[in-house]
């Protein structure tokens, strides 16, 4: 496949809507959302009519301490080879960490974090690159993240990053047009020395999506309309090198079928064409070495306590913004009982208005520790072992929507019996 042209990101929530709009060329996946053999129907049909389809990965987590973990890796291909996919994407990102290295329980964040722009970081990063690209049966491009704060130290700028990041690795890149746009808001970088320094003929494609102002910083939602900035940023790219391809983001706060096409439309006039897909790299070319193993370490535990800062309570390491880490904290948490609501609806349901508040304060100091079903779950566990909620009834209900889901197979009728009368003692 030489080219992609004008994408849209594919969620079930819009897929009858993805399947209507005009002039769609391909859409993007969250590769772990689909299994590679039980596609969706929408998916499937999309395929028959020639939409190429990419998986688009966000768990490996190859700016982390660790090596890439081999069975993510193997999922992760076995979707691309079903989708028939010309290339995969991930992130450059860290999204969990502690553990074994760190002797130190493992945190996961339920989110793309930041990597230091240190050479030390790089190294990691270029190897785990490599691990991955030879794992994969397609090419692999990595995507820019947002952050609402910054490493301490840093050595490069986000270009020269991603430049070397290139240079080393053959790696092709995703651009997000909206990650430059809120570091420029969030940390004062500059987005066009960024486009200036970046390698235009690694790009395979960009993303654009949108975002709000909260608390005093920019926050890449995808739940809200294209600024005139990021579109302002693509024009800029588009006027250097026309890319591959161009694909709007949207996770949340679906809008109407008509604000999705007007959104495309917009785009289109940014982009009057496209370009051609960059070759693939050797990926097995000299100058990857392994990342010594004390760089590993000192990666790790400079990961770990940061992490256990966002999602642990703990103090902030030294060097960061405190002020920062906090609002980083809580949009995670808020993040997280945005997903958990989505799972397990019957909370908000139970809880009302004061569903969110709630589950920000349990989790600012409760990390997860398995799924967000587990999340759930511990989460209506410590509501009942506080005596919440304070209505009998509702009390009542949660306690039977908790003991249901707890145990290891759904209960039979005596179990029902026995927390039935629990739920009257409770209450």
């Amino acid at each position: 496949m030489a080219v992609l042209g004008m994408g849209i990101g594919w969620r079930p929530e819009i897929a009858d809507a993805v399947e209507r709009l005009p002039g769609v060329d391909w859409v993007e996946v969250v590769a772990e959302n689909v299994c590679a053999d039980h596609m969706p129907a929408s998916l499937t049909r999309l395929r028959e009519r020639g939409v190429t389809v990419v998986p688009h990965g966000v768990s490996l987590g190859l700016g982390g301490a660790d090596r890439p973990d081999e069975a993510r890796l193997a999922r992760l291909a076995a979707t691309a080879t079903a989708l028939g996919a010309p290339l995969v994407t991930e992130h450059i990102a860290f999204v969990r960490a502690g553990g074994r290295r760190t002797a130190s329980p493992a945190l996961e964040a339920g989110h793309l974090l930041p990597v230091p722009r240190t050479r030390e970081a790089l190294d990691v990063l270029c190897e785990n690159v490599r691990i991955a690209q030879e794992a994969l049966p397609v090419p692999l491009a990595l995507e820019n993240v947002a952050a609402l704060f910054s490493w301490p130290g840093e050595e490069l700028t986000e270009g020269r990053f991603l430049a070397e990041l290139v240079e080393r690795t053959g790696v092709r890149l995703l651009i997000d047009m909206a990650n430059l746009h809120t570091n420029q808001l969030n940390r004062g970088e500059d987005p066009l020395k960024a486009l200036a320094e970046l390698p235009v003929e690694a790009i395979a494609y960009v993303h654009v999506a949108g975002g709000v102002e909260r608390d005093g910083v920019w926050h890449d939602t995808h739940a809200h309309p294209v600024p005139p900035p990021v579109l302002d940023l693509l024009s800029e790219l588009a006027g250097r090198a026309a890319p591959p391809g161009v694909l709007l983001e949207r996770d949340d706060e679906f809008p109407p079928e008509e604000e999705l096409a007007a959104e495309l439309a917009a785009i289109r006039g940014r982009v009057p064409a496209t370009g051609r897909l960059p070759e693939r790299a050797d990926v097995r070319r000299p100058g990857v070495p392994r990342a010594a193993e004390a760089a590993r370490e000192r990666l790790g535990l400079g990961q770990a306590a940061l992490l256990s800062a966002l999602v642990a309570g703990t103090p902030a390491p030294e060097g960061f913004d405190g002020a920062r880490l906090r609002l980083q904290a809580v949009a995670l948490a808020r993040k997280r009982a945005g997903v958990v609501a989505k799972l397990a609806p019957e909370l908000p349901e139970l809880l009302g208005d004061g569903y969110r508040e709630e589950f920000v304060a349990y989790a600012r100091t409760r990390p997860m520790t398995g799924g967000y079903r587990q999340d759930a779950l511990a989460f209506a566990r410590h509501l009942l072992d506080a005596g919440r909620p304070g209505d009998v009834r509702a009390r009542r209900l949660l306690y039977r929507w908790w003991a249901e889901r707890s145990a290891p197979r759904p209960p039979g009728r005596a179990a029902r019996l026995v927390h039935a009368a629990r739920a009257v003692l409770a209450a």
